[in-house]
């Protein structure tokens, strides 16, 4: 390929971050594992701050690809819930994000934009097609703030199977799954307890696929080049 595909990263939306001694603001930012894994895998990466939700579709014009990055719970009546106490606390920037990161998934899906979802990513992608969610398991992450392994198999025949066909060995670090799966998704990897470690939409008209697991945090570049390779066309 002679022209890197341009891959837009959804971001965080803080309400307070620090630089230095005295500058305290309100941010958007990202872990660098996002934008580093991206570049590895031979896209170029834009980082995609909450917007109005209106303009989902024009910021997706401009792109080749989008990734939707992992972060906080999502707003359980997102998907018909009442939060559970162990479920994070729902604050104006986190319903932000979640109305905006939505959006893009709808505007990806409507214009066959190929598309990965991270952890909280494929958990949206779900829910954006009328699934729902676990609010809490035990076993998928440990010490808090430190990135736990576990192993993931894929389901033979799916496109997910197709870029990882063995079981391998995943960064990962959550406490929230898949329950129902949404209209249209199949399960495409499973953890040894039958949680569901990647979906995809075999029918979306492209790559539309979300992993449970955080490949940015991992050597392994096989499902970014992936959505790097569909984007590229």
């Amino acid at each position: 390929m002679t022209d890197r595909p341009l891959i837009g990263i959804s971001t965080y939306l803080l309400d307070e971050a620090r630089w230095g001694h005295h500058w305290h603001l309100p941010a958007a930012l990202l872990p660098a594992g996002y934008h580093r894994l991206t570049q590895r895998a031979g896209g170029l990466a834009a980082l995609l701050p909450p917007d109005d939700p209106a303009r989902a579709p024009e910021t997706l014009r401009r792109l080749d690809g989008l990734v939707v990055a992992g972060g906080p719970d999502l707003d359980p009546a997102r998907y018909g819930a009442v939060a559970e106490p162990s479920t994070d606390a729902v604050t104006a920037t986190s319903r932000e994000r979640d109305a905006w990161e939505l959006a893009l998934i709808d505007a990806a899906l409507a214009a066959e934009l190929p598309l990965l979802g991270i952890c909280r990513g494929s958990q949206l992608l779900n829910v954006a097609r009328g699934g729902t969610l676990l609010q809490h398991m035990e076993g998928h992450r440990g010490t808090p703030g430190v990135f736990g392994e576990h192993e993931i198999k894929p389901v033979p025949g799916t496109r997910l199977a197709s870029l990882v066909p063995e079981a391998v060995t995943v960064p990962a670090y959550h406490h929230q799954a898949v329950a129902e799966l949404g209209a249209g998704v199949i399960a495409s990897a499973h953890a040894a307890d039958g949680v569901v470690e990647a979906l995809e939409l075999p029918d979306a008209g492209n790559f539309a696929l979300g992993v449970q697991w955080h490949p940015e945090m991992g050597e392994d570049l096989r499902v970014m080049r992936g959505l790097v390779a569909a984007a590229a066309g």
